[in-house]
């Protein structure tokens, strides 16, 4: 089976994770940190941007697969996709400027639970009808 839709957004939020892994080395080499955050905020900003991409992306993703292999609809597949990656850059843009609460930042994590609420209920459902 092939899964067109979930790898095009996977692509996509690989180039986002990569553009995010850039911003922490950069900050590294530009602040002199060879390990951990060295307490300089702006270093462990950066981390943490990163980081929260890593703990959330890979189970939006993981939903999006096992919707598609399961016959979702392409509309569906790209409102989750699509709602993921925006997300996560609106939730690294926000995280970016502050280390507090941003409306990026929020709106962020919160599309960003909506995606994973929707997708864990709907791949539930398509269990619990199929079986």
């Amino acid at each position: 089976m092939q899964a067109p839709i979930t790898a095009l957004w996977a692509g996509l939020l690989g180039i986002l994770m990569l553009v995010l892994a850039m911003r922490v080395v950069r900050t590294r080499v530009s602040e002199k940190v060879i390990f951990g955050d060295a307490g300089n905020v702006l270093m462990l900003q950066r981390i943490r941007v990163h980081a929260n991409f890593t703990e959330y992306v890979p189970m939006g993703l993981l939903l999006m697969l096992v919707l598609e292999l399961n016959g979702s609809s392409a509309l569906l597949l790209h409102g989750l996709g699509g709602t993921l990656f925006a997300a996560r850059v609106l939730h690294a843009i926000g995280l970016s400027t502050s280390t507090g609460t941003t409306p990026g930042r929020f709106v962020g994590t919160v599309l960003t639970w909506l995606m994973l609420l929707a997708g864990s209920a709907l791949t539930l459902y398509a269990f619990f009808t199929r079986t």
